[in-house]
């Protein structure tokens, strides 16, 4: 492959000069520049990246900032990288991984290089640094998730509010008028912007629709199985007829093998439905009733709009939320007589 020293050989010009044609930092006489041109499509010189970016032409790259922490549940996120990806291909980019734990550093330096066209950043916390940093650069940056500070940002995401609404709706229209929530680790709700959205969503709408509504974590990695299955006894002795499971695959996996010990039968004694899972639910010991959260839908509309933003079609800022879908695998029924429930709770 040609360099630059061939470049300026062949143009009769300096290598400085090659640079400025090339980067745009300086003006250059058209017909030097014109020169320039066809030495580098003669030679079948490529820049390099940045060079690219600053001539305005494309790099081919999206960055895509997901921060891998101690705690990140490694299936659920490797789902996201690779919709992005797949996505990504479709339009002829590849995807530059940037795994920091300190997420905005990454993000900072592939923006001030010039290394990709656009950012698209997943793992969004509610109080996330990349916000402020996303205002403050020109690359292009698409939000897959909604910080509590998203004005003037384009962000996509599942509608999680109205997930969990549907949940309670199905269960209510069952005939359950006592629910319970098994949510996500409690740190979860300090680093994720959906677990907080929704535990809102469950009260909010639980209260609209006259529910009593019970909630309970599930635990770190280490010890989800005894938090989650603590959590689920406690709402059935409670009096809960139902459960919304928005956890770990670990989590729910054993949440269904405490109440099948205990001789409880989904959905005859007890219903379960679980939402914002992105995984199979009908792998699970029971098929479980679920409104997915689906990785695809999210990232190829992330992509999509990255794409725009660069073909001078910027989209307006904003929350483009995905609508909910459920898919029954035969785990609601209505509720069970409640003496018929409680010997084997106990």
């Amino acid at each position: 492959m040609a360099n630059i020293n061939e470049v300026a050989a062949a143009a009769g010009v300096s290598i400085s000069t090659v640079s400025y044609a090339l980067s745009g930092k300086r003006p250059v006489a058209a017909d030097t520049r014109r020169r320039i041109e066809a030495a580098v499509q003669e030679l079948g010189y490529s820049p390099n990246a940045g060079a690219r970016m600053l001539a305005g032409r494309r790099t081919q790259i999206f960055a895509l900032t997901e921060p891998l922490r101690k705690d990140t549940h490694a299936p659920t996120h490797m789902a996201f990288v690779l919709a992005t990806a797949v996505a990504a291909r479709r339009h002829d980019y590849d995807i530059l991984l940037l795994t920091d734990e300190e997420a905005h550093a990454g993000m900072r330096r592939v923006a001030a290089n010039g290394l990709v066209d656009a950012i698209l950043v997943l793992d969004v916390a509610p109080e996330d640094p990349r916000v402020e940093l996303a205002r403050q650069i020109s690359t292009p940056t698409v939000f897959i998730g909604i910080p509590n500070d998203n004005d003037g940002l384009v962000c996509v995401d599942l509608d999680f509010e109205a997930a969990t609404a549907k949940a309670v709706d199905v269960l209510a229209d069952a005939g359950h008028t006592s629910i319970g929530l098994i949510g996500q680790a409690e740190t979860a709700y300090e680093m994720s912007n959906f677990p907080p959205r929704v535990r809102a969503s469950f009260w909010a709408h639980a209260a609209e629709r006259g529910v009593a509504a019970a909630y309970g974590t599930s635990g770190g990695k280490r010890v989800s199985r005894t938090v989650a299955r603590a959590a689920a006894v406690r709402m059935i002795e409670d009096g809960a007829t139902a459960l919304v499971l928005h956890c770990a695959e670990e989590a729910q996996a054993s949440i269904l093998a405490e109440l099948a010990e205990r001789g409880l039968r989904v959905p005859d004694d007890i219903s379960v439905i679980s939402v914002g899972a992105s995984f199979d639910t009908a792998a699970l010991s029971t098929p479980v009733d679920s409104i997915p959260l689906l990785p695809e839908a999210s990232c190829e509309l992330a992509v999509e709009l990255a794409v725009q933003a660069l073909d001078d079609a910027a989209p307006e800022p904003g929350l483009r939320l995905i609508p909910p879908t459920y898919t029954p695998h035969g785990s609601i029924a209505p509720p069970a007589v409640r003496s018929e429930m409680s010997a084997s709770v106990r």
